[in-house]
């Protein structure tokens, strides 16, 4: 017999973890261009509806609030219902309020659409943290994880482009509309992302850990180990009250501030 982390060892690093990482890490460019937006959008906005100081501030503290408390919700419903079908949830939920915020007839709902493609941007996460994780074990190589943080850079600097070619010309709701194009598109390459094994196996589900990591396997042009799949489903996979426990009260508690 074996586990889900000897097959996973034995699959080692190849093509699929090289799709996944390109994949996962577009994600990045498409939230970079998101939370970014709001920055190359404001002054616009401030003279278009006459709004003060506390005014444009507000979108951005209603873009973070709404991005705090659904990843608190998305966290929990990746849990019970796996990561692939949150991760699809949030990239509609996100591109759909953002076309929409190119139609806000007003302040409040320009911020209150915001607000909601926050909520959508913060479901990004739940697969992608689980993937970079994927990369990370089979390629052995911590700079995997820190070439992650080249596709934020990209979709900030995309933005900001972008933001300097149409703002002038025809206006910040095409900027906006342009800014969706991207998690669209991503969108369409979701049928080449797996639900994660190591989720199948803690459910009970192992005839679909098995076929996520043959699927593996023959991207990456290697034999599975031989044997059965062998892993006991848990009984308890946490709760949010877990992280404030008081084994690890001091770790949650360190994180948040870093954070």
């Amino acid at each position: 017999t074996f586990t889900v982390e000897e097959a996973v060892e034995t699959i080692g690093f190849g093509r699929f973890h090289i799709m996944l990482f390109l994949i996962m890490g577009s994600t990045g460019v498409a939230e970079a261009m998101e939370i970014m937006l709001i920055a190359v959008v404001s002054p616009l906005i401030r003279c278009e509806w006459q709004l003060q100081d506390w005014q444009v501030a507000l979108v951005t503290t209603m873009v973070f609030f709404g991005y705090m408390v659904f990843s608190i919700v998305l966290g929990l419903l990746a849990d019970r219902y796996g990561r692939w079908k949150i991760l699809l949830l949030s990239f509609l939920w996100a591109a759909y309020f953002s076309l929409l915020t190119s139609f806000a007839p007003s302040y409040i709902w320009f911020v209150f659409l915001r607000a909601m493609v926050g909520g959508g941007v913060s479901g990004h996460a739940q697969g992608r943290e689980e993937n970079k994780q994927i990369v990370a074990i089979c390629s052995c190589s911590n700079p995997f994880l820190s070439l992650g943080k080249v596709f934020w850079l990209a979709g900030s600097l995309l933005i900001i482009g972008l933001a300097s070619a149409v703002n002038p010309t025809i206006g910040w709701r095409w900027l906006v509309r342009i800014a969706s194009i991207p998690g669209i598109l991503l969108i369409l390459l979701f049928k080449f992302i797996p639900e994660s094994a190591r989720y199948n196996v803690s459910t009970g589900n192992t005839e679909a850990a098995l076929s996520t990591l043959h699927r593996i396997a023959r991207m990456n042009r290697v034999a599975m180990p031989e044997g059965e799949l062998r892993e006991p489903p848990k009984e308890r996979r946490g709760e949010f009250k877990d992280l404030i426990h008081p084994k690890y009260l001091r770790t949650t508690l360190q994180i948040w501030i870093i954070w």
